[in-house]
């Protein structure tokens, strides 16, 4: 190959993944508008209004905060995640200010880290906010022991973890939640069957339905509220328990929210 085809190979291969990562950008922007349509429901049940209010958001993708400001107009948004890998973070947080009132600010932060929340609440000068919204995150909260040698004897742990997969507490998750905030809520995609691009070590893999059915039997034993607003609304208790198993399989994606 001459040098001359070989700078021309490498050129267009350049612009190759400079595509592939404007074309990533894109669907950021236009899954998370997608999404909010799906659980802007669980905001407003209960005749409940977000201006004026305070919003967590767990695993923040940047951009859902952006389209509740500029709809809602809450006071504060803060967004906390693992990692920020997209480009556009430091952007939405400092040039929302253009478009709304609403205080938009994004911390590399995990839920488990107590003194860097700490830092953060009194950096913002909050004690907890109205709302916690937990997208498609909620399955990353995993923190127990491996389950996955229950699932299969033959499992191995490799160094890297990502053949495990941890378990999922309910008290520790949700005792953590109700610290930060008055309403939890929760949008999660339900496809047990399909493999999580973004696990880390053995933090994440979606729930299976015995998983879910594990969560809302411990969110109704200590007498929380549950109330789905998508793919249907419904109030869960004990009685009604049983149409968990018919959400579950007929919808892949399920929306509720959760309150003292």
């Amino acid at each position: 190959m001459s040098c001359e085809n070989k700078d021309l190979l490498e050129r267009l291969l350049a612009c190759q993944d400079e595509l592939a990562y404007c074309k990533n950008d894109v669907e950021t922007w236009t899954d998370s508008l997608e999404e909010l349509s799906e659980i802007e429901d669980a905001f407003t049940a209960k005749g409940k209004k977000l201006h004026g209010k305070t919003i967590l958001d767990v695993g923040t993708d940047c951009v859902k905060p952006l389209y509740i400001a500029l709809k809602y107009e809450p006071t504060k948004i803060v967004g906390i995640n693992e990692e920020f890998p997209m480009s556009f973070v430091s952007d939405v947080e400092r040039n929302s200010k253009l478009f709304t009132q609403t205080k938009i600010r994004f911390y590399s932060c995990s839920l488990f880290d107590q003194g860097t929340i700490d830092r953060i609440l009194e950096e913002e000068g909050m004690k907890r906010f109205d709302y916690v919204l937990v997208s498609k995150t909620l399955h990353h909260l995993r923190s127990g022991d491996c389950i996955a040698k229950k699932r299969d004897p033959k499992h191995r742990h490799r160094e890297d973890e990502k053949c495990c997969i941890y378990k999922f507490e309910e008290k520790k998750v949700f005792d953590l939640l109700f610290q930060l905030g008055d309403r939890v809520i929760i949008y999660e995609a339900f496809c047990p069957q399909e493999e999580d691009n973004d696990k880390v070590r053995g933090r994440g893999g979606q729930f299976t339905a015995k998983e879910w059915k594990d969560l809302f039997k411990y969110l109704l034993s200590e007498k929380y509220t549950v109330k789905f607003t998508r793919p249907q609304p419904l109030s869960l208790d004990k009685e009604n328990l049983s149409r968990v198993d018919q959400l579950l399989r007929e919808n892949d994606l399920l929306c509720f929210y959760v309150e003292k």
